[in-house]
């Protein structure tokens, strides 16, 4: 048996386990219907409930992230390392931004607030370079 980081235990499964291998092979920030999608035929008894209480123990684990973007679908990555999101506006793609910005920021807002800052988000939204090359098609 694993544990989360909350100390609970947990048993592996290996359903989770493909769920991860799929999360991890993938830079598309893929919802919880598109994973359910890749398992079914793996797993004819799997349902979209158990795919996301799978994504909630990943997450409890610290293998997966939740991304909200803003979008009526949660998305999802098994990227847990420091980066930025492109999130389109139009299409709603999210694109993964890799240079390293504000490394201290953490430490400024907590050394300029009673707060302990653990971590921070910051997405930047506009429009991808496919929405913008299919709007100017059809101008």
């Amino acid at each position: 048996m694993n544990q989360e980081r909350s100390g609970k235990p947990y048993r592996n499964s290996r359903q989770r386990t493909r769920l991860l291998e799929i999360l991890r092979s993938t830079d598309s920030h893929p919802t919880a219907a598109w994973l359910y999608d890749q398992l079914k035929p793996e797993f004819p008894a799997l349902s979209l409930g158990t795919v996301y209480r799978n994504l909630t123990t990943l997450i409890d684990q610290g293998l997966a992230k939740k991304i909200d973007s803003g979008s009526t679908f949660d998305r999802f990555e098994a990227k847990t390392t420091p980066h930025y999101h492109l999130i389109c506006r139009t299409c709603g793609s999210i694109t993964d931004f890799e240079k390293p910005l504000f490394t201290d920021l953490n430490e400024v807002v907590s050394s300029s607030t009673d707060f302990v800052i653990e971590s921070h988000r910051i997405d930047f939204y506009g429009i991808c370079p496919l929405c913008r090359k299919e709007n100017r098609n059809h101008s």
